[in-house]
């Protein structure tokens, strides 16, 4: 005889999840539901739903990490419940993030001596670090200004229409104008001569890009240096330079020694760069150095004392976790600077394969440049029948996440498609990639256009001598008059 037992609703610890009602039936979107379920239950329903998202590793839109060593993964969860704010319960995790700065900043060539700390914070990444150091900017032209006897209620920007949404978020949020100079077909970063032409006394800094978001391109630090260097003694401004370093802080370095772009400039007066990116860590780390303390004014920088000494702290935010920091030290001191120049000359020889790949098919023009972040930015040569958009958007069939846009003013007529070449982006990986665009290619060319057929051409009007319109006027006349005389009008 078999003997049965039926199973209360909320008995299922030693049976299938995908056997209970907690998969039958649907969870409210919106409220918090009523009861509770089963753990297994909840991670379960919320696996399976984050698989319908792309694949970070075939993410090829975004620069920052997507892949760090088991080793590294293991202290970023042995610290994923530290704050990073509680310094006086992590001492060690804020000495971490003071070695990083130092690191960097003399990687930055900061002038600094012997026993001299670098001046710098820790942040959740590039917006943040780029809204403090445009506070510094901001106070220190307030200051200036008012020392001066002259008014403060007009503070400006200069930057390139290229530069990241953060810049316009500055801006807005903290009422400062923002001046863009506008790109053009070819030339898709700032041109430093038309940005000095827009400094005025109330601009509180100019923005330099190093490894623009569009197209991986260096803007030209030095000139713009040099320039300013001219207007400042000619009027005695003292305009400095800001240099988002984003993408290119941990490039540059590395690939390209002898590029002036850093503290090595004398206008240079703070660089942002994030972790999170060529840094090789993963979201959620940024840094901001200042070439020295008279950069960043005193009054925007809180003290807290613990352990008996002095932490003075910048930041936006309160809390925030400590693993990026930790990881961030580990990949410093893991790789050191050999192995950072080569990862970084290994993703520039793959952006290479890309694009000598993509060059072969003769279907493509190359918009991005050899010199600046690893990456390939190109356009169709033929947008007759298909654009960018429907490229971008069959590729996600093979798993490839490639992004489609269209260059900001004045070259918004220009679309491109970009590949970010990170750490984990292999030759094999290059090559594949290749194939299946020149398999989108041959699906697109078998499909009807999506685009508007262009206008008819006008129709060619043959243009009268003037023989022929005096003849024409004539004959004109003579109707006319023939026709009222019909009338019997005199």
């Amino acid at each position: 005889m078999v003997l049965s037992k039926t199973v209360s609703e909320s008995d299922i610890s030693v049976h299938s999840t995908f056997a209970s009602r907690y998969v039958r039936a649907s969870l409210p979107r919106y409220r918090m539901p009523e009861n509770s379920i089963p753990k297994e239950a909840a991670y379960q329903i919320i696996n399976d739903e984050l698989m319908l998202d792309g694949n970070p590793r075939l993410n090829l839109a975004s620069f920052v990490t997507t892949w760090m060593e088991p080793e590294c993964d293991k202290l970023i969860m042995a610290a994923i419940n530290k704050n990073y704010v509680d310094m006086d319960e992590y001492p060690v995790t804020t000495e971490l993030q003071n070695r990083c700065v130092n690191m960097i900043a003399h990687l930055f060539h900061a002038p600094l001596g012997e026993s001299e700390t670098a001046v710098g914070v820790g942040t959740v990444g590039s917006s943040e670090a780029i809204m403090l150091a445009g506070l510094a900017f901001k106070r220190r032209w307030q200051n200036k200004r008012k020392a001066e006897g002259k008014p403060v209620d007009k503070p400006n920007i200069v930057t390139g229409a290229n530069v990241q949404v953060c810049w316009e978020k500055f801006a807005r949020y903290f009422e400062v104008e923002l001046r863009e100079v506008k790109l053009r077909d070819g030339y898709y970063v700032m041109d430093p001569e038309k940005a000095v032409e827009m400094v005025d006394e109330n601009t509180i800094c100019v923005a330099a890009i190093l490894g623009s978001t569009l197209n991986g391109e260096f803007e030209d630090v030095k000139l713009l240096n040099d320039l300013l260097e001219v207007k400042n003694r000619e009027t005695g401004w003292e305009t400095p330079i800001h240099v988002d370093a984003a993408s290119g802080g941990f490039i540059a370095p590395f690939l390209y020694p002898e590029l002036e772009w850093d503290f090595r400039l004398p206008w240079v007066k703070s660089i942002n760069v994030s972790g999170h990116k060529y840094g090789l860590v993963y979201a959620g780390i940024g840094w901001c150095i200042w070439r020295n303390k008279e950069d960043l004014p005193e009054e925007l920088i809180f003290h807290i004392n613990y352990l008996g000494a002095d932490q003075p702290t910048f930041t936006l935010n309160f809390s925030k976790g400590s693993s990026q920091v930790i990881a961030q030290y580990y990949q410093l001191i893991r790789h050191g600077f050999e192995g950072y120049r080569n990862i970084m000359e290994n993703c520039h020889e793959n952006a290479m394969v890309l694009k000598v790949g993509l060059e072969k098919t003769g279907r493509f023009n190359i918009v991005s440049k050899d010199h600046g972040v690893p990456l390939v930015a190109f356009s169709l040569k033929d947008r007759s029948r298909h654009d960018e958009f429907e490229i971008s958007d069959m590729l996600r069939r093979f798993g490839w996440i490639v992004p489609a846009y269209t260059m900001p003013p004045d070259a918004q007529h220009v679309t491109v498609l970009r590949v970010v070449i990170r750490e984990e982006f292999s030759r094999t990986l290059a090559e594949r990639l290749v194939l299946d665009i020149e398999k989108v290619m041959y699906q697109l060319d078998a499909l009807p256009s999506k685009l508007p057929p262009p206008p008819p051409p006008a129709p060619l009007v043959k243009k009268k001598s003037e023989l022929e319109t005096q003849k024409s006027v004539t004959e004109a006349w003579k109707k006319f008059v023939l026709a009222k005389k019909t009338n019997g009008v005199c």
